[in-house]
């Protein structure tokens, strides 16, 4: 994602699948202190992924922004622990 920042995912609740509105994105799995190794992943073509640590179906939907998640809820914001 060149000239932006990599959005950032969790999965605190569980969720079978998660909808996003981009193809490139970091998956923290749970939320700190419970999270897994912060992986990019790149769908490249295809329209899924399944993130390697927490197994979570990530599906691109267009319709959705950055930083827009179906369920709601699911964008992890990577520098609030920092502010």
């Amino acid at each position: 994602m060149a000239g932006g920042t990599t959005p950032h995912f969790h999965n605190d609740a569980g969720h079978d699948r998660i909808a996003i509105g981009v193809r490139e994105f970091m998956c923290v799995g749970a939320t700190p202190p419970y999270d897994h190794p912060h992986v990019f992943l790149d769908m490249g073509d295809e329209n899924e992924i399944v993130c390697p640590y927490c197994s979570t179906l990530y599906v691109h939907n267009p319709d959705l922004a950055a930083g827009e998640t179906e369920p709601a809820g699911c964008v992890f914001d990577a520098h609030a622990d920092a502010a």
